[in-house]
């Protein structure tokens, strides 16, 4: 078992129905799933982790998949626009997304001690945000949620019976 998130899971069961999800996705709305694309995709499905587009374009290279920063960027640029991938504004990185091909609003759950991010749903219409958007007229078409803490991990770590 490893951790996605702060779950334990059973990883190779993970990358595979993500992948099968994407492809399913890809194949039903005629989308060019290409090998850099899917290499992009398998290699945050590996790591469960945010990375930076240059440490996906160091593996690339190392693969020999190409060395220029376009590859990796139009990879991620492909995969966040059709939700596969998320990016994690705080850390400029990106994280595959737990729930490929599902229309979702993603909150993000950021360690401030390790980094360890945690995709959870949320509902930006409804809540404060959006009583706050109806009382102004606005109609919230895309939200950006992330919070900030410590992991359990990190939280059981800093307490003070630790």
């Amino acid at each position: 078992m490893d951790t996605i998130g702060f779950a334990r899971h059973d990883h190779k069961s993970c990358m595979h129905s993500a992948l099968a999800a994407v492809e399913t996705h890809c194949a039903a709305q005629k989308l060019q799933f290409t090998p850099v694309r899917r290499r992009v995709l398998e290699i945050l499905l590996s790591e469960h982790r945010a990375m930076g587009a240059y440490d996906i374009l160091d593996v690339l290279r190392s693969e020999g998949m190409g060395s220029q920063p376009p590859v990796a960027y139009r990879a991620l640029d492909f995969l966040v626009t059709h939700r596969f991938v998320h990016k994690v504004e705080r850390l400029n990185a990106f994280i595959a997304c737990t729930h490929p091909g599902e229309t979702h609003t993603p909150a993000f759950l950021i360690c401030r001690n390790c980094d360890a991010v945690a995709e959870a749903q949320a509902e930006p219409t409804r809540g404060i945000l959006g009583h706050a958007a109806d009382a102004a007229g606005f109609a919230i078409e895309q939200a950006v949620i992330e919070a900030v803490g410590l992991c359990p991990n990190c939280h059981e770590a800093h307490s003070p019976c630790a």
